[in-house]
């Protein structure tokens, strides 16, 4: 693994003399009409997440991204000055991420296509329990993706803002870039309320800045 991908992430170390913005923005669908991309795009690090996109919702997400935290059934294509940042929830993650960047004729193209092998970063499974265990006291059955990555921005940038968590204005979990047709989506394995007032709570005592959306 550590033959392929760079050993050392590219995360700038603290200093007195530079204060580090950023965003970390979510799918939830209370990002439309928000208009929160002028916002957004003014941070020095722009996270997303998933399947977030930024084609076609420019207005409310805006267009910049810097890093885009994944695991593989959630991948998108990214392009080559955008950090892939894989979530390994299990071993089969890790293989699966070896296979899109070998060096094999085969899978050439895929991994031109995927991301910049030379960007990509992978987020520990000891962070992960981590999170579960003591920001969540093992609330869900394990952290959802947004909330590990609001999580890891929280020790890599100095002020954070959020962007696109919790349901949208009829309390529905759903996304910005998908029409919703089960009215009653919820969060599922993932503790999704008690993720929300992590980050609310937080908010409330100045650590972060909390975007709600519309």
């Amino acid at each position: 693994m550590f033959k392929t991908f760079p050993p050392v992430p590219d995360v700038v170390e603290a200093s007195s003399d530079r204060c580090r913005t950023c965003a970390v923005v979510g799918n939830s669908g209370n990002l439309k009409g928000s208009h929160y991309g002028p916002l957004i795009d003014f941070h020095d690090v722009i996270i997303r997440i998933n399947r977030g996109r930024t084609k076609g919702f420019e207005a409310d997400v805006g267009n910049r991204t810097t890093h885009h935290v994944m695991y593989p059934e959630s991948a998108v294509p990214l392009d080559s000055t955008t950090h892939l940042v894989l979530v390994p929830f299990k071993i089969k993650d890790l293989l699966w991420l070896l296979q899109k960047f070998n060096q094999g004729k085969n899978s050439a193209v895929n991994s031109k296509r995927m991301a910049n092998k030379d960007l990509v970063m992978i987020l520990s499974p000891a962070f992960m329990k981590y999170v579960h265990e003591i920001w969540l006291s093992k609330n869900g059955s394990y952290p959802s993706t947004g909330f590990l990555t609001f999580a890891l921005s929280m020790f890599i940038c100095d002020e954070v803002s959020v962007f696109g968590f919790g349901a949208n204005r009829d309390g529905n979990w759903d996304h910005y870039f998908e029409t919703l047709n089960n009215k009653h989506l919820r969060t599922g394995p993932h503790a999704g309320t008690h993720e929300y007032d992590v980050i609310q709570q937080l908010h409330k005592k100045q650590k972060i800045q909390f975007f709600k959306g519309w």
